[in-house]
């Protein structure tokens, strides 16, 4: 363990040594995030997931830093360049480029201008000059002349080419300018002559300029693609005067004409090497920045995604809505088997309609169907009218899904392997249904890329995007917990120490052996380990089973110390969890161990109130505004409801019933001012808002949620996961003015 990591990584996240060296052990040792995070408090100091995951990339980067400086030690000793003072400031480094920037002027180097100027032998020149004793520069520079040196004004220049080289190569030169671009680079855009139509839509950057350390993520993320795609050219540079006043300071000593010389060579040096690396290094860093928070956006959207409140495990109709070729329906069971699938014609006015909801009460009944789930694409709101109006003879729920990634689901070698038989429009509606029934164990099937809740999600790091939406689909899982006698091996090779061969591994002995009865049961899978089975099998959840616990978050490791509980209490496991008045009689600190702390006797404790309790919010009915269809429905002024559909760092887009969201600004999210999106509302929240401005050619809608906040108003703050909330009602939408007039007369002949 190197110790060095260890004071660096506290001191970065402002923990402990001792919580960074113990969190570094149990990751050395194979220990999942999860893991943990939920069973190792009282090792770590209670470290939450996002905690000891950046502990884990640290260690990450603080090694890549070691191996680049191991490299560099290696080439200067090659080169015998090495000395006492050198390798001190190399290992005192932990920044790449500062580590960049001591290791320049001795990196092997390719042919330069100054190169070329030191083969002609015109070094000894750029000594004197850069010296600044020599008062005659142009008559020393007489004497190089020679066959390869054609004339005085030559050997000036190659020897302005040498000193440049050595200005670009000074470390502390390169950190007092990037100090310079630090605080002072501006990134500015232009449009590309001849491309402002076809760039249309990158209107907003055809005359830009913001500085560099303030600008949002979204709006370089814009640019950066703008350039890729051709129509802009951006820069990012602090103003050129500043940056030569600092060269100029640190290296013209003198006021003659070989300072001139070196004056002209800071500028050429400027100019040609510093301003180009330094741009680069700071867009470089610009896009690291702006994919970071685009990454964070994203992560954040996905978390609240997967976990959106189910159904839960009930019979459902998924209809996958569509005109012209009809909509394509599925009977799922309460574990999301397909019991039955057809087409129905509910859209047009004839027989197919009549058709339709005799199918629809047919399967109801047969099927002991729960609720209706219909997709929210193309013909989504008239089909979503259609089955509500249905009388089935019972109460069916109706709920608009969001259909994102279904089609990328349904042509996939999931949904081949999972429906061999059937073709992407069957696979698509039964995921539709799915996904009312458990949101989570249905979208860990699909990449997260498709389920459209990002941010230039196709433009950031890809490598890095993976890891952080990985993590986020580990979290959820394992937080949430997945029924092991139920759950596909999809959503099983998300558990802490499984994966995907260890996931089949166990859905193979459920096919062979039956339903598991216990947890050590786990065991008997092949190729799954005692480091396996500490690591998943307090996720792991089993209803109906041997030990009550095994449908619990306790891990068996702790299952002996709660067995003592109910022994001190006289009384069974399962009249523990079933009696509140016993638990309360249950004094924690009795039971602390050298192994066991308080932390983890808490957490024990809030299991048995609650056990198997899902953290997800419970399920609510949502309305659309009656008779606001298509994009031409929608005026300003309007007060309608809507469902968030996606978060960005500007704002939040809103669902509104008409195919197209709008988007809620960040500066119309909340009667205060709010640095995120995310302090205003949540993904799936249901919220009011009033329409600011439609553009039907530009299918854009602007929306406000300003002064629509009062206390008990769908826009307040996100609820609380123990309240039940009631359905979401509609706002009525606006009179027009037929409307108006008809009531007018209604109510005077009434």
């Amino acid at each position: 363990m190197n110790t060095k990591h260890i004071a660096l990584i506290s001191s970065e996240l402002g923990i402990s040594a001792r919580q960074a060296e113990n969190t570094m052990n149990l990751l050395a040792e194979g220990s999942t995030v999860p893991f943990i995070s939920r069973y190792r408090k009282e090792v770590t100091g209670s470290l939450d997931e996002v905690q000891i995951g950046r502990i884990e990339d640290l260690q990450k980067r603080y090694k890549e830093v070691d191996d680049r400086r191991e490299f560099i030690i290696k080439t200067i000793t090659e080169q015998e360049k090495m000395t006492p003072e050198l390798l001190a400031k190399i290992e005192a480094s932990w920044v790449l480029a500062e580590l960049e920037d001591i290791y320049l002027p001795y990196k092997p180097k390719r042919k330069t201008r100054a190169t070329t100027a030191i083969e002609k032998g015109l070094e000894p020149l750029a000594k004197l000059i850069f010296e600044q004793q020599e008062s005659a520069p142009d008559a020393a520079a007489a004497s190089f002349v020679n066959d390869k040196v054609a004339s005085s004004e030559e050997a000036l220049k190659g020897a302005r080419d040498i000193i440049a080289e050595w200005i670009n190569e000074n470390a502390e030169l390169r950190d007092k300018l990037r100090k310079l671009f630090t605080n002072t680079a501006v990134l500015t855009s232009k449009v590309v002559e001849g491309k402002e139509e076809e760039g249309n839509k990158y209107k907003d950057y055809f005359d830009f300029k913001e500085d560099l350390h303030a600008i949002p993520s979204h709006r370089v993320l814009a640019i950066l693609r703008a350039e890729t795609e051709g129509f802009l050219f951006g820069t990012i540079t602090p103003e050129e005067e500043d940056a030569l006043g600092i060269i100029n300071k640190q290296f013209v000593t003198g006021s003659n004409a070989s300072s001139e010389q070196v004056t002209k060579a800071g500028t050429d040096a400027y100019k040609r090497l510093l301003r180009p690396s330094l741009e680069n290094e700071f867009r470089t860093t610009a896009k690291e920045r702006a994919d970071a928070e685009a990454i964070e956006v994203f992560a954040e959207n996905l978390r609240q995604l997967l976990l959106a409140a189910p159904l839960g495990p009930k019979a459902v109709i998924a209809i996958d809505p569509g005109y012209r070729t009809g909509c394509k329906v599925v009977a799922l069971d309460n574990q999301g088997n397909m019991l039955d699938n057809d087409v129905i014609f509910p859209l047009e006015k004839n027989y197919k309609r009549d058709d339709a909801e005799a199918l629809l009460k047919k399967w109801a009944q047969k099927y002991n169907i729960s609720a209706i789930a219909v997709g929210n694409g193309t013909a989504g709101r008239e089909t979503e009218e259609f089955a509500k109006k249905i009388d089935f003879g019972q109460k069916i729920n109706v709920f608009m899904v969001n259909e994102s990634g279904a089609s990328v689901y349904s042509a996939s070698e999931v949904a081949r392997e999972e429906f061999p038989d059937h073709d992407v429009t069957v696979r698509g509606a039964v995921s539709i249904g799915r996904r009312l029934i458990d949101p989570l164990a249905e979208l860990v099937k699909i990449d997260p890329k498709s389920i459209g809740v990002g941010q230039y999600q196709h433009d950031v790091n890809q490598s890095q995007l993976k890891q952080s939406l990985d993590r986020i689909v580990v979290s959820c899982v394992n937080m949430v917990g997945v029924n092991l006698n139920t759950a596909s091996k999809h959503l099983l090779a998300y558990i802490s120490g499984l994966g995907p061969s260890l996931a089949e591994n166990i859905v193979k002995y459920r096919k062979e052996n039956g339903a598991f009865s216990n947890r050590m049961q786990l065991k008997k899978v092949h190729r799954l380990g005692e480091k396996a089975f500490e690591q998943c099998a307090g996720f792991l959840r089993i209803e109906n089973g041997d030990n009550p616990l095994d449908n619990s978050a306790v891990h068996p490791e702790r299952y002996a110390l709660v067995e003592e509980m109910a022994g001190k209490q006289h009384c069974t496991i399962q009249e523990l969890m079933a009696k509140e008045e016993v638990r309360k009689k249950i004094n924690p600190k009795e039971y602390v161990n050298e192994e066991v702390g308080l932390l983890t006797l808490e957490d024990i404790l809030k299991e048995l109130d609650k056990p198997s309790r899902d953290p997800r919010d419970e399920i609510s009915i949502f309305e659309y505004a009656d008779g606001i269809h298509k994009m031409e429905d929608v005026k300003p002024g309007m007060v309608l409801p809507g469902v968030v559909t996606n978060i960005t760092a500007f704002g939040a887009f809103v669902d509104i019933g008409v195919k197209q969201d709008g988007l809620v600004h960040i500066s119309h999210l909340s009667n205060k001012f709010i640095n995120n999106p995310n302090e205003a509302v949540k993904l799936n929240q249901k919220v009011t808002v009033t329409v600011l401005e439609v553009d039907v050619p530009r299918k854009r809608i602007s929306l406000s949620m300003k002064d629509n906040e009062a206390p008990g108003h769908s826009n307040a703050a996100p609820r609380n996961r123990d309240r039940k909330d009631k359905p979401a009602k509609a706002a009525p939408a606006p009179l027009n003015d037929f409307q108006a007039k008809l009531l007018a007369l209604k109510k005077k002949f009434d």
